[in-house]
């Protein structure tokens, strides 16, 4: 899995005219769900997410994660970030998880996110949807799990 992470202080989905997700602070997350991947994976990004520590102390330093500050969570399936741009102008796709893989792997993160007790919204898997957010900082991270060493 591919996650670009968000620190935000707000952000919302948008689908056809309609908000189907909104949060305030804390993060959105960009999902891209690679073939290989497992349920493995998907838990040890949750665990490195919620553990993450990238947001402000009261000395302002990036002391507190998430869970620290009881942030919101926004996941937003997005298989482009699995791009092969290599060869030629036209991306591949070719290793992004077809839905009957990547829907249920996406739902189980989500469903792991929640056990943390946090506001975990989404957006619609497949869906065309408008991303509104204010990228907080900005802090902005890529994860990926297949680097978990």
């Amino acid at each position: 899995m591919k996650i670009v992470i968000q620190r935000v202080s707000e952000a919302s989905v948008n689908v056809d005219g309609k908000i189907v997700g909104e949060i305030s602070q804390g993060l959105l997350l960009l999902i891209g769900v690679h073939q290989d991947d497992d349920e493995s994976d998907a838990d040890w990004l949750v665990q490195k997410i919620l553990s993450l520590r990238i947001f402000s102390d009261d000395a302002g330093k990036m002391n507190l994660s998430v869970k620290d500050i009881c942030g919101d969570i926004l996941c937003v399936s997005q298989f482009t970030l699995l791009a092969d741009y290599k060869k030629g102008h036209r991306p591949s796709f070719i290793s992004a998880a077809r839905p009957e893989k990547a829907v249920p792997l996406f739902e189980y993160f989500k469903s792991e996110l929640a056990k943390s007790g946090l506001k975990i919204q989404s957006g619609i898997f497949g869906a065309d949807m408008k991303v509104s957010l204010t990228n907080d900082g900005p802090v902005t991270i890529v994860m990926e799990s297949k680097e978990k060493g």
